[in-house]
């Protein structure tokens, strides 16, 4: 039974994520919300998290075996007559005395994870520890929910859940997938996938910007304006260090090492929480405020393997921010570009063009040998990014090499053969 939200119920709000479904005018909407099953549930639940590890990791294990004996992949018809015979077998009668449909689609999702993995779309997937997060996926055969009561199949009672949407009607909510899942600080959600019209677009607000991420600051924006990295996380990550130090003072196996790993774990939340909200606050003020967005293609996974700057890159989240800016501006209809991650977006005058032949990392401002315009370094590079993009009409403008994502999303410049990097105003 859905109890009203309380005082975790802002974060857990912004969790929502907005993909497109195949339907034409829908769009499919995930709810998650913090959940709190009983214990005759929770024992039910953990015993469907091991079976659905179980199914998991056997299938993984022949579909490795048989590829590399044979050199053939394993379709999900053959996964399927495979988890039948699984549970025909004695040492694994338990799977029986759960849900079968969390276990029949842990073999459709390892059936999608693989064809994304052939289509270089993703990684090899992984086997599953009883030591990370758990979840069970229910269609609408295996669960029932009704005036906001939701009962999954061989669950007893229904699971109480906060529901955080005071505009959403949770009674008349009609979910096409519920996911339960367990965080390793034992916390549990329960995500509702849910088919809706397509929301409306808001107003087109005309204004373009250029966004320069970085370690100084989050975010710099060609209007001039500075996004500061959030100053609470410094405070919970010297919290995460102090906990650590902790459970390894423990000794492996006791009970206090269980404890202090459970603290461990919870300091984690908080920072993966409080690191959410804000790049969740920021994206959806960029895309409320501006029309077109452009920025930076980073390789954050190379960016990472210098050892000196691998944890503040790390921390920063700039891979899930632009996972957010994508669907926000599709669905709002606003218009992301990304530019070429080898532009030299910082070293480019924004005024001429002119091109330093080498600017270290240190320099924060420099004047530019062609027009003597004195430079901030990310502010240069915004505006230098939103000219590469294609958004701001100038006589430097390129647009190459350059990605639209969203919609409406704009031309980008093709067949323009590739030119060495000289140092010097361009010819034009």
């Amino acid at each position: 039974m859905p109890r009203p939200s309380g005082r975790g119920g802002t974060a857990d709000a912004l969790s929502t994520m907005s993909v497109l479904s195949g339907m034409t005018g829908r769009v499919r909407t995930a709810y998650r919300c913090r959940a709190y099953p009983t214990l005759e549930q929770a024992a039910v639940l953990n015993r469907t998290f091991g079976c659905v590890r179980v199914v998991w990791n056997r299938t993984l294990a022949a579909r490795h075996a048989r590829y590399h004996a044979e050199g053939r992949s394993t379709s999900y018809a053959e996964t399927d007559r495979a988890l039948t015979e699984m549970k025909k077998q004695p040492d694994l009668a338990f799977l029986g005395e759960v849900s079968s449909v969390p276990l029949q689609q842990t073999v459709r999702h390892q059936h999608t994870a693989m064809t994304a993995f052939f289509q270089k779309r993703a990684r090899y997937p992984r086997y599953k520890s009883r030591h990370g997060r758990q979840s069970a996926s229910y269609t609408r055969s295996a669960f029932r929910m009704r005036g906001g009561n939701l009962t999954l199949g061989k669950t007893p009672g229904a699971l109480r859940f906060v529901w955080s949407w005071p505009d959403v009607d949770v009674a008349g909510l009609d979910p096409t997938m519920v996911t339960v899942s367990r965080d390793p600080d034992g916390r549990w959600f329960v995500t509702f996938a849910v088919d809706v019209e397509t929301p409306t677009a808001p107003e087109p607000t005309g204004e373009v910007v250029g966004v320069d991420l970085g370690l100084s600051d989050f975010a710099v924006l060609s209007t001039g304006e500075r996004i500061p990295h959030p100053k609470h996380m410094e405070r919970r990550e010297r919290r995460l260090k102090r906990y650590q130090r902790m459970m390894a003072r423990r000794q492996k196996g006791s009970a206090n090492r269980a404890k202090a790993k459970q603290r461990v774990a919870r300091a984690h939340s908080r920072v993966r929480d409080a690191r959410r909200d804000f790049l969740h606050q920021q994206s959806t003020a960029l895309v409320r405020r501006f029309a077109a967005i452009a920025v930076e293609d980073l390789a954050v996974a190379n960016m990472v393997r210098n050892r000196c700057l691998a944890r503040s890159i790390s921390r920063t989240g700039w891979a899930e921010f632009r996972t957010l800016l994508a669907y926000k501006a599709h669905r709002d209809g606003r218009t992301l570009a990304v530019v070429d991650r080898w532009f030299p977006s910082s070293k480019t005058c924004s005024v001429c063009g002119h091109l330093l032949a080498q600017l270290s990392l240190g320099t924060r401002h420099w004047s530019c040998p062609g027009c003597g315009t004195r430079h901030d370094r990310d502010v240069n590079a915004a505006q230098n990014i939103a000219v590469a993009a294609g958004l701001v009409e100038t006589q430097n403008a390129c647009g190459a090499d350059v990605r639209h994502e969203g919609q409406p999303s704009v031309r980008s410049a093709v067949n323009q053969e590739p030119q060495p990097v000289r140092v010097g105003i361009p010819r034009l």
